[in-house]
């Protein structure tokens, strides 16, 4: 027995010398000490051996065991150092190659839109504040001179959250109608309030049932419609060009009186009519009015002392028209593929 053992042993110091690759190291590991192996056909040669010898040779085959299972160990890792060690040889990095091109983030239009517009009228003077979007009755229609019963109330317009009391802002005015009552009708006012919007609408390529607003408003004791005639002007080239001719025509909303629709002249076709303006020469892009005095009024100011004047823009159509984008849900798509036009007008 012994001798079978020491020959096993001489056999496997010379087969694993002769190792080379993984493959042949696990093939010995089989030969040795798999269900038929060597080493495991001496274990069950234990029945065989006298009951005083079985002590010594459990002690000889168990040594036989273990040589085999540290030599093999260490071979493995002898191999896996060296394959590593070649490929770290072979494997390098041309780093003369260009590199990966990263996507680079742009601003979204619509904030651009909005802190260029933030930072015209903040150089005028104006305030610019901030309201909530969940807002009562009371501010977002009663005290801007909207009765009940008005059509702009019908809850197919509104987004109402608690009876007709709570509802989701449908314009940005309940903000001035907060700062005047704020004011308490003892001192001017100079504000804007952009923040975004809810009303009832399908979403296409004009319209959301979310979108964004800034409007405005002055109070003091001598202001005129040639005030507002005369900011706007001063806006509109800011957004639109130098070039830019600007009008008004009559129109109605009940917190102002008279009430004007705001016309630019249109910049792609200089007035001739195109496609664009549809043929007039003239774009809308806002509306305004002096404060109506029953608003004022309504807010603590005295209509006979005070007198002002407040204007809204659609932001989403500011922007359209100033970056030639004809699909409002651009501003709001995450596709980055569709985004990248954002980048070519962050340099304009």
């Amino acid at each position: 027995m012994i001798e079978k053992i020491n020959a096993i042993k001489e056999t496997f110091e010379k087969e694993v010398s002769q190792i080379t690759d993984m493959k042949i190291l696990n093939d010995i590991r089989v030969e040795y000490l798999g269900k038929q192996g060597k080493v495991t056909e001496l274990s069950k040669l234990m029945k065989e051996v006298p009951n005083d010898k079985k002590k010594e040779f459990g002690i000889l085959v168990n040594e036989v065991r273990m040589l085999v299972t540290n030599s093999l160990d260490e071979k493995k890792k002898e191999l896996e150092e060296k394959d590593l060690n070649k490929r770290l040889a072979n494997e390098k990095i041309d780093i003369t190659l260009p590199a990966t091109t990263l996507s680079n983030g742009a601003p979204n239009i619509l904030e651009k839109t909005i802190e260029d517009m933030e930072n015209l009228f903040m150089s005028m003077g104006y305030d610019v504040i901030e309201g909530p979007e969940i807002e009562q009755d009371l501010y977002n229609f009663e005290l801007l001179n909207l009765p009940k019963g008005h059509p702009a109330r019908d809850s197919q317009d509104t987004f109402y959250l608690e009876g007709d009391k709570i509802l989701l802002r449908s314009h940005t005015s309940p903000v001035q109608a907060r700062t005047m009552l704020e004011g308490k009708g003892e001192k001017p006012i100079r504000m804007v309030c952009p923040g975004k919007t809810y009303r009832r609408d399908d979403d296409d390529a004009t319209h959301s049932h979310q979108f964004m607003q800034i409007e405005g408003l002055l109070i003091d004791e001598k202001v005129t419609l040639s005030d507002l005639k005369g900011t706007f002007d001063v806006a509109a080239k800011h957004l639109f060009g130098e070039d830019c001719v600007t009008r008004f025509r009559p129109s109605y909303y009940p917190f102002t009186e008279p009430s004007v629709e705001t016309d630019i002249s249109c910049f792609s076709c200089k007035g001739k009519g195109c496609a664009l303006c549809k043929n007039t020469g003239w774009i809308t892009i806002s509306g305004a009015g002096v404060v109506n005095p029953k608003v004022l009024e309504m807010c603590g100011y005295d209509p006979k002392k005070w007198h002002g004047f407040a204007f809204g823009f659609g932001l989403e159509r500011v922007a359209m028209l100033k970056y030639g984008i004809n699909d409002i849900r651009t501003f709001y798509q995450t596709d980055l593929r569709q985004n990248k036009v954002f980048d070519r007008k962050e340099d304009n």
